[in-house]
């Protein structure tokens, strides 16, 4: 009877569901911890992609570490900055993918930041009062995913490098190669909306051809959980500007009766979309539908917008769709910023001169760049304004009644891989066969990447892993990137690269 207990255990036990261990975690944790001198050192770098000399001392560093971890590398020289492309070929019979990063980071307002230097990474935890500074030897203890790395392109994007970098260091630490050959395309200039890399994609086209293109950069789902984005929305911008009189007058002097700039911008601004934020400019939504296979893989993701209105502190949000996933689907028109006149302190009691506005266009693939710009300008003329690509003369402005200068420019265009493709199920089965869990599927990511010259010229099919955690505060004062997720990050390349496409 006891023999037939022990058999029936065992019985039980293999039929049991066996979940795999995460077996990269200790050592993406170990190497992750000891490599934080060089995060440090790569972070203490500025790198405004305005600044010519800061982007070289990260083009610099980054040929260093590629250079002892093999790979091939060389500049991509193009009418602006350089892309430094790297190779390491692990067998020529096997497929190659390509991996894009972007190394520059937006400029920094000192008086913004909670700490003396953005590009010196402090170390801190959340309290009740917000966050404050540890000493480093704190990542030694157990408890340290909570805790962040402060310091400028920490998460956008130096942070994901070397994540990169880290898998590739274990994985020759113990002589083991990638399932695949590796391109890496560093990017000097994403921040600027990298006007070199279209040139670079034409000039460099076989060189940077690959079978299948992963975009390392943004934040992973809320949740945590891993993530995958299959698309991004492009970007057009556009300069508004309208005139008064030719310097700006007393408003006691003037008021009521010289025409305010600043009043007719406003108009002209408000005019372009409905009272649930709709654009009521025509044909800005032409050829975009959501049928079944698309609403199911939009209901897929768990739902954020409850989260999104604590953490932005908003009650009423727009209605473009019916959830904040819905809302990606569609072209977005947004105001960045407004100018004209002085405020604050410096106000001063005038009609300006001119006011300006500085607006985007977030584009999906079924956009039409150039249709959606023709659509706005069409708009402002039937306001009545003639519109100008240039300051107005003295005789134009005498001329005309309602004058608005436009100047127009498409960065990039949408691109999106279709969910169910193979290379999109290649990886969706390596995170779920790693974490145990499937991975949040994006449609569509509302931010914009530089990539879609790839998709378009190239033909390779392009789709983001990110890592980072979403209040990461990227673009901002206080950018941070979350140690789970650095350790996270590390695992989840690891799990790729071993992984045969």
């Amino acid at each position: 009877m006891k023999k037939h207990y022990y058999l029936i255990v065992i019985f039980l036990i293999g039929l049991s569901p066996i979940r795999p261990q995460r077996v990269y975690k200790n050592a993406a944790r170990e190497l992750g911890v000891e490599q934080i001198a060089e995060f440090k050192a790569f972070l203490s770098l500025p790198n405004d992609a305005s600044q010519t000399k800061q982007i070289e001392a990260n083009i610099n560093w980054a040929e260093q570490q590629l250079s002892s971890l093999g790979f091939n590398f060389k500049r991509l020289n193009t009418a602006h900055l350089p892309l430094l492309l790297a190779n390491k070929i692990v067998h020529k019979k096997l497929p190659t993918l390509a991996f894009y990063m972007h190394l520059d980071g937006q400029a920094v307002d000192l008086s913004k930041w909670d700490q003396e230097n953005p590009y010196k990474a402090e170390l801190k935890q959340k309290t009740g009062k917000g966050f404050e500074s540890l000493p480093w030897d704190a990542l030694q203890g157990e408890a340290i995913d909570d805790l962040r790395i402060f310091a400028r392109s920490s998460a956008d994007d130096k942070g994901p490098f070397v994540m990169f970098l880290t898998a590739l260091d274990h994985l020759k630490n113990i002589n083991k190669k990638p399932a695949f050959n590796i391109k890496l395309i560093l990017d000097f200039e994403e921040e600027q909306s990298s006007p070199g890399l279209p040139e670079a994609v034409r000039k460099f086209k076989e060189e940077l051809v690959a079978d299948l293109l992963l975009i390392l950069d943004g934040p992973m789902h809320s949740s945590g959980l891993p993530t995958l984005v299959f698309g991004n929305r492009g970007i057009a911008t556009l300069t508004l500007t309208t005139f008064g009189p030719l310097t700006s007058q007393h408003s006691g002097h003037y008021g009521n009766y010289l025409s305010n700039p600043a009043l007719a911008l406003s108009k002209v601004l408000a005019s372009m979309k409905d009272e649930v934020g709709k654009v009521v400019i025509p044909n800005f939504y032409d050829g975009i539908t959501l049928d079944e296979t698309v609403r199911k893989v939009l209901e897929g993701v768990p739902t954020e917008d409850a989260a999104i209105k604590k953490r932005t502190q908003t009650r009423l949000n727009d209605q473009v769709g019916n959830n904040y996933q819905e809302s990606l689907q569609y072209p977005s028109l947004n105001i960045r910023g407004m100018q004209s006149g002085w405020v604050g302190e410096a106000a001063r009691t005038i009609i300006p001169a001119s006011a300006t506005a500085e607006m985007d266009i977030r584009l999906v693939l079924e956009s039409k760049p150039e249709s959606l710009i023709a659509g706005v300008k069409k708009h402002i003329q039937n306001l009545g304004f003639t519109v100008l690509d240039h300051v107005p003369s003295e005789k134009e402005r005498m001329q005309y009644d309602k004058i608005l200068q436009m100047n127009a420019k498409v960065s990039y265009p949408a691109f999106r891989t279709n969910t169910q493709a193979k290379e999109g199920q290649w990886l969706t089965k390596i995170l779920t066969d790693y974490y145990q869990s499937e991975p949040v599927i994006i449609r569509t990511s509302g931010g914009s990447v530089p990539i879609s010259p790839f998709v378009s010229e190239l033909g390779v099919p392009a789709i983001g892993v990110p890592t980072v955690n979403l209040d990461n505060n990227q673009h901002s004062p206080n950018e941070n990137l979350r140690v789970g997720n650095y350790l996270m990050g590390i695992e989840t390349f690891l799990a790729i690269l071993t992984t045969a496409f």
